[in-house]
C-alpha cells in the first residue's frame, strides 16, 4: 500500500514499467485504479491532462505504447509514475537509450513537472550532466557506500573522492 500510494517509478527501460498490450492511456491511469479511482471518465480526463503536461499528441491517447519513440514512451511512463500524486519519484537511469536532443526535453519537461508539484525525488545516473540539470544534492556511492555529497556544481568543480574525480572526469 505504501509502495503504490506514495511511490512512483521511472525505469532505466520504459518497457519495463509498460504494459505494451494495453494503450498508452491504460497504462498512464492504471495507479489511479490500483489506489481506488473507480470513475472511468475521471482517469480518462487525468491521462488526458498528463499528455498536455507531458507534449504529447492527445490524439494518440489509444495507441499502443510500442508505437511510440523511445523519448515518448519515457514521458508515458512519467506520466504513469505521477498521476497519482505520489510523494517520491524514483528515476533508474531515465534517459538511458535517448539521444541528447530527447535526453534534454525530457529533463526540461521533468524538471518542470517536479518543481510545479513539489514532488521529491531520487536520481539514479552515472551521469553527472544530468544530475546537474536536476539534482539539488548528489550523493557519490562506492561498494554501496557513500563517500562524497555535495550540490552538483561544487561537486563538478572540486570533487573530493576518487570515484567522484573519475565521475567527473567522463563528463569530458
Amino acid at each position: 500500500t505504501l509502495r503504490r500510494r506514495h511511490f512512483g517509478f521511472v525505469a532505466q527501460n520504459a518497457r519495463d514499467t509498460l504494459d505494451m498490450a494495453r494503450s498508452a492511456a491504460a497504462n498512464i491511469v492504471q495507479p489511479l485504479f490500483d489506489n481506488g479511482e473507480r470513475h472511468f471518465g475521471k482517469a480518462l480526463a487525468a491521462a488526458q491532462r498528463w499528455f498536455a503536461a507531458l507534449d504529447l499528441d492527445a490524439a494518440r491517447t489509444g495507441d499502443l505504447p510500442g508505437t511510440f519513440s523511445g523519448g515518448m514512451q519515457q514521458r508515458l511512463q512519467i506520466a504513469r509514475a505521477l498521476v497519482h500524486r505520489p510523494r517520491i519519484l524514483f528515476l533508474d537511469e531515465p534517459t538511458t537509450g535517448l539521444d541528447t536532443t530527447a535526453q534534454a526535453l525530457l529533463l526540461a519537461l521533468l524538471s518542470e513537472l517536479l518543481r510545479r508539484s513539489g514532488i521529491a525525488a531520487l536520481l539514479v545516473t552515472h551521469d553527472l550532466r544530468i544530475a546537474r540539470l536536476i539534482a539539488h544534492r548528489v550523493i557519490v556511492l562506492d561498494g554501496g557506500r557513500m563517500v562524497e555529497e555535495a550540490p552538483p556544481d561544487r561537486l563538478i568543480a572540486d570533487p573530493r573522492h576518487s570515484v567522484a574525480r573519475d565521475l567527473v572526469s567522463a563528463m569530458i
